[in-house]
């Protein structure tokens, strides 16, 4: 994902990081090594690396509402300042954390969908897939229209539209709510 952000940076649109804590400090290296002038793009308001604890676990868990408002507003920042677009690369390891709320992530991901698709710019839910069990995975790739694969950007074939998503996951709380 290093040229995803660096080329956005180089052609002057802002880039926007929800990176692990304890990263911060690497992945800032990364991106300095891969040409990006880091603390002068932090210091224009191009870049911002933001803590997952400062996002996706404000206040020590998740909270989708508070994430899809801050999501949102982060794309409204982006045009409001000047930039043509804002590049929002997110990186989802938080979910693995025994937090309250991180049950939601699958119906977060789903709900991004009503709030993506208003804007132009491009949106990456980093996941590494040996973190994750195999049926949460599925459902988070069903969620996502596109789907990065062998670092190509496709269609998703598995993508299922957010409303019928979002019946699926009553449905299936309903029903184990009745077992």
């Amino acid at each position: 994902m290093m040229p995803f952000m660096r080329d956005g940076l180089s052609q002057g649109e802002r880039g926007f990081c929800i990176v692990d804590p304890e990263g911060i400090q690497s992945y800032e290296g990364r991106l300095a090594s891969a040409g990006v002038e880091v603390a002068g793009a932090k210091d224009a308001g191009q870049l911002e690396i933001r803590p997952w604890n400062e996002a996706y676990l404000r206040e020590g868990h998740f909270n989708q509402e508070a994430m899809l408002e801050l999501i949102e507003s982060v794309l409204q920042e982006g045009k409001a300042s000047g930039f043509a677009r804002t590049r929002l690369l997110a990186h989802m390891e938080w979910a693995c954390e025994d937090r309250p709320g991180v049950n939601d992530l699958v119906e977060y991901e789903t709900r991004l969908n009503y709030i993506l698709p208003r804007y132009s710019d491009p949106v990456v839910c980093a996941y590494d897939t040996s973190k994750y069990d195999g049926a949460v995975l599925m459902d988070i790739l069903r969620t996502h229209p596109m789907v990065l694969v062998g670092g190509v950007l496709r269609e998703n074939p598995f993508f299922v539209p957010p409303e019928e998503f979002l019946r699926e996951l009553r449905e299936r709380a309903t029903g184990s709510a009745a077992s």
